[in-house]
């Protein structure tokens, strides 16, 4: 049934921030896109409409990366979903994206807070990406999510970025078990991204923005258009000789 002459890209998390702007990269280099949301599904839909303006296919799933159980039903959408609207058995990439941010110290962070970060950050990742394996065309590629914040350390952190240490990991062990059917995995490590992630607080408070900016050899924090673009790259061809890499794009923070 491949008869789609574009590739396609499973983005999760894709309806806001960076995941939005992965999404509208990706499509921006013919490709066409699936992205999953949590639950502003309005916002999905914005993305959506903004890929098919730009001459791509595009849908938008409902999905919460922490429920695991649910997978097996996500596949089965994303099957039927392949068949009718792409006249596909496959996908080419994954991009793991979705996920939260938590600030808490290392006297207070509580357990529920690192059992959700540890869902959706790394089991929720590995799982998802197990599920979908079959699905994944050979010669395609994954991409997951790190942080700068697990080579450099900032107070209040050590839960999320010992998830993202996790990630890392994960992807050297995917590439070396998929390389036998031509799939790369790669991670990229934002460094201080000015989004709604985390509560906004890098965007919307000056004091923690012009700090961040001084760590910076560039002198800015980054945009959410500092990461799709290489995220996009690594959906392609031109990226298939990249294989278990650690991709920081922060503008030089912290060096």
């Amino acid at each position: 049934m491949e008869t789609s002459k574009n590739n396609i890209a499973l983005v999760t998390g894709g309806s806001r921030g960076l995941g939005k702007d992965m999404a509208l990269r990706i499509a921006e280099r013919g490709n066409d896109v699936i992205i999953t949301y949590h639950s502003n599904e309005g916002a999905a839909k914005e993305v959506v409409s903004e890929i098919k303006a730009k001459g791509q296919k595009a849908v938008a799933l409902q999905l919460a990366v922490e429920k695991s159980m649910s997978f097996d039903s996500f596949k089965n959408d994303i099957v039927n979903l392949l068949k009718t609207t792409f006249e596909r058995d496959s996908f080419d990439y994954l991009v793991n994206n979705a996920g939260i941010g938590t600030h808490a110290m290392i006297a207070e962070t509580t357990t529920d807070q690192f059992d959700q970060l540890f869902n959706i950050h790394l089991k929720g990742p590995y799982f998802l990406t197990q599920t979908l394996l079959p699905l994944i065309a050979d010669n395609g590629g994954i991409v997951n999510v790190s942080t700068g914040l697990a080579r450099f350390a900032l107070p209040g952190y050590s839960a999320y970025a010992s998830m993202k240490g996790g990630m890392e990991v994960f992807t050297k062990y995917l590439a070396k078990e998929l390389g036998s059917r031509g799939i790369n995995a790669n991670i990229i490590a934002p460094g201080a991204i000015a989004t709604d992630f985390g509560g906004g607080v890098v965007r919307d408070n000056e004091e923690v923005n012009n700090f961040i900016s001084s760590t910076i050899a560039l002198g800015r924090v980054g945009e959410a258009n500092d990461i799709g673009g290489v995220v996009a790259f690594l959906c392609s061809d031109d990226a298939s000789w990249i294989n278990a890499q650690r991709i920081e794009i922060s503008g030089g923070q912290s060096i």
